[in-house]
Formats: structure tokens, sequence, C-alpha cells
């Protein structure tokens, strides 16, 4: 059994690849070559959330589970908000083959989810972004966006805008080389209207901006919440968006507050939801109809995308010699 660090996987898969793992892991959910039961979330004391995130997927022969706390007020306390732990199992034969920092893998395939969207929903000449939340998502997502599209100006807002102006600055120096200009804002209203990207990576439970200030072409990428209480898209701007995309319809509808509060309200129903991202890449339907369309993709997270992708970081591990073997 491999134990593969933090550090070593940051070397073994960069975004651009794992962006592709991701792609393959959501044709698969699409195409039910995997078998991915809901998550089950327990709600536990100090203000936190335990995750146990299992699945099989036969396309690779691989299986795993994946566990993963929310403890917002971690921050406080110099700890990672979202700590999680990766075990990678071989299908074949049910023996454990790696286990890998979970919370490092949670950073990369969520970033690679949003990657794989906007590559595939996106205006092609998209300019202009704006990121939403500067936790421990935040980089990844920042790299998944400038790793598909030719961004000149990202805006970073959250709730802290001194920590917004220090992530701005340390990722314009860490992602100089992609060209884009990376600025913080203390407000988002004033940016709104020039964005072709909108990205949300936080834990709120009520909208993070203002749905009437989105313009026609815009394509957003709602990753934050993933329980039915937690709201980070206002109603607006999800009941005038041309096509919805979801990471899984199954998972959506369970899980996904973005979709549920304005379908509680009878806002809307189930037919919003265009279809699957698997479908668009598959092309079994299409992504983005016209530079007007407003494009939104929502993902709750799927345990397949831990496991597609943390097989290809054990197979490079193997082949580079990397990690730490362990016999029990």
């Amino acid at each position: 059994m491999l134990v593969i660090g933090t550090e070593e996987m940051k070397k073994l898969l960069p975004m651009k690849e794992a962006i592709e793992a991701v792609k393959e892991a959501y044709k698969m959910v699409s195409e039910e070559r995997c078998y991915v039961p809901l998550r089950t979330n327990i709600s536990v004391g100090h203000n936190g959330q335990i995750l146990f995130m299992p699945g099989y997927v036969d396309g690779i022969g691989f299986a795993g589970v994946k566990i993963v706390s929310v403890y917002p007020e971690n921050a406080k306390k110099g700890l990672p908000s979202v700590p999680a732990t990766m075990v990678l199992i071989d299908g074949t034969t049910g023996i454990v083959k790696a286990v890998m920092d979970g919370t490092y893998l949670t950073r990369l395939r969520t970033g690679a989810a949003s990657g794989a969207a906007t590559e595939a929903l996106a205006k092609k000449d998209a300019k202009k972004a704006i990121l939403f939340g500067t936790g421990g998502q935040a980089r990844e997502q920042l790299w998944a966006l400038l790793s598909v599209r030719k961004l000149e100006e990202v805006y970073v807002c959250g709730k802290d805008f001194e920590k917004a102006k220090e992530f701005a600055g340390r990722m314009s120096r860490e992602f100089e080389d992609y060209g884009a200009k990376i600025t913080a804002v203390e407000k988002a209203d004033g940016v709104l209207s020039e964005v072709d990207i909108i990205t949300t990576a936080t834990t709120s439970r009520t909208p993070v901006f203002d749905g009437s200030l989105v313009k026609k072409g815009v394509h957003i990428n709602a990753i934050g919440s993933f329980t039915p209480e937690m709201q980070e898209l206002p109603e607006e701007v999800v009941l005038k968006a041309d096509r919805v995309f979801v990471d899984s319809r199954e998972a959506c509808l369970a899980e996904a507050g973005d979709l549920l509060v304005p379908m509680k309200k009878g806002l809307m129903g189930e037919e919003k939801i265009t279809g699957e991202i698997g479908e668009v890449l598959l092309g079994k339907i299409r992504g983005r109809n016209s530079e007007d369309e407003i494009t939104i993709f929502k993902s709750v997270g799927l345990a397949v995308q831990d496991i597609v992708t943390a097989a290809k970081i054990y197979e490079k591990a193997v082949e580079q010699g990397l990690g730490s073997n362990l016999e029990i």
C-alpha cells in the first residue's frame, strides 16, 4: 500500500491532466459505467459535518472511499476547513492500494470539475472572470480557469477583504506565467456586468451575488454548496439561465440547494436541468447554443471524481517510484 503525500500529489498530476481525468469520470457517470451511491452525510457537534463518499468505477477497475469533513470554524484554528483522506481500492481484489491526502485531492478534482465545465460551456473568447471564495478551494479553482481560457483579468471576492487582497497578491505571483491580472474586490456589484465567467466556491447558505447584474452569455460554475440548505446562486439567475447542467442529476436533485430551494418554492421544476455535463462531453447533448446564452454548471461532487483522479495519481506514483510503502 502506498501512502502519497500532498507535495508528491502536486508533482504527479498538473491541473490540465486532472481536468482530463475528471472529464473521463463525468463520461463514465453518464454512461453508467460506475456505481456511486449518494454520500452519507453526518452532522456532528462543533458546527461540523462528516461525509463518507464511496464508489466503484468499472471503467478503470478501482473502488474507493473518501472521508471528508466540513468544519468552517477550523480556519480560526489554522486548520483546513475541509480535511479529508482518500482510500483507493483495487476493484479486482478488494485490497487497499493507496492512501492519500484527500484534502488536496478534493481541491484538485473540484477545480478540475469547474475547468472541465468551463472548457465545455464558457464562451471561447471569455476574457474576464470572478471567483467568490478565498478558502481552501480557491487556488485550484483559479488554476483551472486559467488552464482552459486565456483570461485577461480575474476578480476575487470574499467575506474578508484583507484576506482576498492577500490571496490575489499570492496568486498573481504564483500564476504569473498565465498573464492574467488578479484583483481583489470588496464588493462584486461593480464588476459583475463585465465578467464572462462566475465561479462560486463558498460554504454560504445565502446567495453570494446579485443575479440582476449578470450579463448575457455568462457561464457560472456553482461548486460550493452541497446540501439542500446551502445556496450560493440567487434564484433569479437560475431562473433566467438558458441551460443548466449538473454533475449528476440524481445527486443534485437530492443535495443541491441552488436548485432545490427554487424548486421547493414552486419557481421551477426538474425540467430546468438540461442534462449532465458528461452527456455534453460525450456529444449526446449540446452545451452552449449561442454567445448570448447563460449557462450554469452545478456540482455537488461525486466519488467517481475522487476515484478516477486518485487512480491517475497512484499509477503515476508507481511509474515514478514516489510514495511510501506501508505494510499492515
